[in-house]
């Protein structure tokens, strides 16, 4: 009979401490994190972006190239993106972990999913078709790179998200990377570029902190275990796993920077080269 009571008393401990409200908090360094971010996604989407460009403007046979490292390029910027945001999420009541292989496949997807909407562009060029489903599979890559690596996060509590929230910051995600991919390719000039690449970055910034906003948890913990629970520190986690594509975001901008056409918009003047009255032929 006593098992019984305690079994009882158990479930009705779960029952309770489920239902009980995580203090969420994604600013825990004020604007650092969201200012540091912004400025990591877009500096992942000018290289990409550039490429893209260039990609346009070169040989063909040069041209996957270029385009295997914009995709690169703008995937490492995404995913850092999300993981300097992430240093500044905590859960009050509950410490947080990352499951590193599934951290890590994010950084996959966005680069795959980037890189094959970068692909319909760069070999389709700036026809409505191609840029509306590039920047399609472009901001759909961002989302799900987003969601993937939320799933990665660990703690004693359940994730909750609220539809029209996640549908929206999708929605940002799509429509902002077509945005951008259509103001890379069809308008000339560095600035031109560089109003592109800040597009990108909201869209990716934009789409993360929407993504959060529409986040609530769900506590596995009673109130008494908070703080009690061993957990990683944002930064010692997150940190070391942000070297790998930030020396690659610094490699591809001395690619760019010893490559003077990347910066130009010139054409090269070779037999191949997409380009009709010194301007690139989109096709």
């Amino acid at each position: 009979m006593q098992g019984t009571v305690d079994t009882v008393r158990a479930a009705d401990i779960v029952t309770t401490t489920i239902g009980t409200q995580g203090t969420v908090d994604g600013f825990t360094y004020g604007l650092v994190t969201p200012v540091v971010a912004f400025l990591m996604a877009g500096l992942g989407a000018a290289l990409g972006l550039r490429c893209t460009i260039r990609s346009l403007r070169t040989a063909r046979s040069f041209t996957t190239g270029w385009l295997a490292l914009g995709a690169l390029s703008i995937g490492s910027g995404i995913w850092t993106m999300h993981f300097v945001a992430m240093t500044g999420f905590s859960v009050k009541e509950a410490p947080i972990s990352y499951d590193k292989p599934l951290t890590f496949a994010g950084l996959a997807l966005a680069v795959l999913m980037v890189g094959i909407g970068i692909y319909i562009v760069g070999y389709r060029g700036a026809t409505r078709m191609a840029l509306i489903t590039g920047g399609t599979i472009t901001g759909l890559g961002v989302a799900s790179m987003h969601y993937l690596g939320m799933a990665g996060m660990r703690l004693e509590g359940q994730l909750a998200y609220d539809t029209p929230l996640v549908a929206l910051s999708v929605l940002i995600a799509v429509a902002a990377a077509t945005a951008a991919l259509w103001a890379a390719v069809s308008l000339r000039g560095l600035l031109s570029s560089l109003g592109a690449s800040a597009l990108m970055a909201a869209a990716v910034t934009g789409m993360h902190y929407t993504g959060m906003a529409a986040l609530d948890v769900h506590l596995h913990l009673p109130p008494e275990m908070s703080g009690v629970l061993p957990g990683d520190h944002p930064t010692e986690t997150i940190g070391p796993m942000l070297i790998g594509p930030g020396c690659f975001l610094l490699l591809a901008a001395l690619v760019l920077m010893f490559d003077p056409r990347a910066v130009t918009d010139e054409p090269e003047r070779r037999p191949g080269a997409r380009e009709t009255a010194g301007r690139p032929r989109y096709r």
